[in-house]
């Protein structure tokens, strides 16, 4: 029979239409179907969430090094930098 992502063949998915069918009711079952794939859409938007703010992290860490290096640039802080070829005083 069918084999379903190598880990239920198809006797085992009657199996477990049947167990469902008995333990819920027909009219039942399109209520728990509607449920599952809200939790399921609910879950994927979570971890969607969570991939976009762990990027914005990411973002915000490299301006602020960007910024770091602008700012060690300044010339205002280069003036005050000793310079390497003028001669040391005695």
């Amino acid at each position: 029979m069918i084999q379903f992502a190598g880990f239920f063949g198809g006797y085992e998915i009657l199996l477990i239409v049947v167990v469902v069918l008995l333990l819920f009711g027909g009219k039942k079952i399109p209520e728990l179907a509607r449920g599952l794939g809200k939790g399921i859409k609910d879950f994927k938007k979570a971890t969607e969430d969570s991939d976009l703010a762990n990027d914005l992290k990411d973002v915000a860490s490299e301006i602020n090094d960007m910024k770091d290096g602008v700012q060690k640039m300044n010339p205002k802080n280069m003036l005050k930098m000793e310079n390497p070829l003028k001669p040391k005083k005695k």
